[in-house]
């Protein structure tokens, strides 16, 4: 089940009224498919399943959605099949490998995997390799025995929130197939919400995770910057962030133990985040997660126009955690406006990843990211270093507001998924993919964790996220209130 890039760009847009009418259902899971990775690492352990079950159940999930989904760029079932192979017989001597030994896990198409391409959603990008090294969360991922199976698509080098690209066409969202799942990591939220692997990694330059946890109904996280190591080093600094999307906080957290830590490649890496994680895994009383705790509303983040709908459902959702027994008070942070100098740090990235590009090769970009190129080669180092002025600022502002709050929650986005294909909804057209990002770019700049967490859908059954935002270093904190809301607010077993 090699996918080549002929086989990648054929979603049926065609009835969507039909096909494309999300039909969410709540019955318990039918398949090794449906099942969290704790769910199967549960039944590894019990002997009631194997990895090789799992791993071919994802695998027939693919091979019966992707073609409509778009969702993966690379899927090689036998590598996959061999590796559950080894895995059941470690699980049969009672010697698991790691704590995700035999869990099928996805690879956003941008970091490195060794023995496979890595082409960025990219035309431009090389096939021949050599493809000879593991980023570090592939390298914390396989050394966890975690079965690799596919390679999830991105827009051309992760630029925009949203997902397509010249090399593999158009994503879609097991919503609804005309809408877009979101990006840079719209592949991932899309394998992950339609049962194509219960893990997925993802990257977070302005919201990459985030977005499409939202437009998919799941759970995504940006954990704090330097905590989940990287290499190469991102050309946009250290506005990217790595994190894992999954359809549950365990597995959220579960993955995060694993991927978080230092690696002799990023010079920027933090330590570990201690025991919290796994602690928040294991708590079942979603009161005693949040009781107590300090939160912060911003239903608009000084100013967003949010669609009423979105707006209702998070206010739901926030209404939830002042059941649980928090002290939420609505409140804005005193934030300044930031898409200019954003766009600063953004384009100038994306200028520098193709400066070695030849001429011939930037036509073949996306016609967006060379528009934002151009820009971005038209910046200063004093625009540079103005923008980064702007975001030690950001950082020291939302450090004091966090010495009064434990948390701040927002929607993720102010909308739901819109037309698939576009950069921005029509009624935005022309308009750069950070017009509708205003929620979480922010947080890019300010370094922080930021997570996702489905809170309810809209009127055309479109899934509307919650965003929980925490001080730097306070990922535990933050993937506890996810998972007071997940307790209270059951979603894994709602799906398209």
């Amino acid at each position: 089940m090699t996918i080549d890039r002929a086989d990648t760009d054929r979603a049926q847009t065609s009835g969507s009224a039909a096909a494309g009418v999300p039909r969410a259902r709540a019955e318990a899971p039918t398949t090794p498919a449906d099942l969290s990775a704790e769910q199967l690492l549960a039944a590894y352990a019990a002997g009631e399943l194997s990895p090789v079950e799992a791993v071919d159940a994802v695998l027939e999930r693919v091979e019966q959605d992707n073609p409509a989904l778009n969702a993966f760029c690379l899927v090689r079932p036998e590598e996959a099949r061999e590796a559950a192979r080894a895995s059941a017989e470690r699980w049969r001597r009672g010697a698991p490998a790691g704590k995700l030994d035999g869990v099928p896990t996805a690879i956003k198409d941008i970091h490195l995997t060794k023995g496979w391409p890595t082409l960025r959603g990219s035309v431009t990008t090389h096939q021949d390799g050599p493809w000879s090294e593991d980023s570090p969360v592939v390298a914390r991922l396989r050394e966890a025995g975690a079965v690799f199976f596919g390679k999830t698509t991105t827009p051309e080098l992760a630029w925009k929130g949203v997902t397509d690209s010249p090399l593999t066409g158009v994503t879609r969202n097991p919503w609804d197939l005309s809408t877009t799942p979101g990006g840079s990591s719209g592949g991932s939220s899309a394998a992950v919400a339609a049962g194509m692997g219960p893990l997925a990694t993802g990257t977070d330059g302005g919201g990459s995770i985030r977005i499409p946890a939202s437009f998919t109904g799941i759970c995504g996280l940006k954990p704090t910057w330097g905590l989940v190591p990287h290499y190469p080093a991102s050309p946009f600094g250290s506005l990217a962030h790595t994190g894992p999307m999954t359809r549950t906080v365990g597995d959220t957290a579960l993955m995060l133990e694993v991927i978080t830590g230092p690696d002799p490649r990023d010079w920027a890496a933090l330590a570990p985040p201690g025991p919290g994680l796994a602690d928040v895994r294991y708590r079942t009383d979603a009161g005693e997660l949040v009781r107590g705790m300090r939160i912060a509303f911003s239903p608009t983040l000084n100013g967003i126009d949010v669609h009423p709908e979105v707006a209702r459902a998070v206010a739901d959702a926030v209404a939830v955690f002042e059941e649980l027994g928090a002290r939420v008070e609505e409140v804005d942070p005193d934030l300044p406006e930031s898409r200019d100098e954003f766009h600063v740090l953004w384009f100038s990235g994306a200028a520098k990843a193709t400066e070695k590009l030849t001429a011939r090769d930037r036509d073949l970009l996306d016609p967006g990211l060379r528009e934002t190129i151009e820009e971005g080669l038209t910046y200063s180092a004093q625009d540079y270093l103005t923008a980064m002025a702007l975001r030690m600022e950001m950082g020291a502002r939302m450090g004091r507001f966090h010495t009064e709050y434990d948390l701040l929650l927002t929607p993720t986005m102010p909308i739901t998924a819109f037309e698939a294909g576009l950069e921005s909804p029509p009624e935005l057209a022309g308009e750069r993919w950070t017009s509708w990002a205003g929620f979480s770019y922010p947080f890019n700049m300010t370094q922080q964790p930021a997570a996702s967490v489905p809170c309810g859908f809209d009127g055309a059954g479109l899934p509307v996220g919650l965003q929980i935002v925490g001080p730097r270093h306070a990922d535990a904190r933050v993937l506890a209130a996810c998972r007071a809301l997940e307790i209270a607010r059951p979603w894994a077993d709602r799906r398209p």
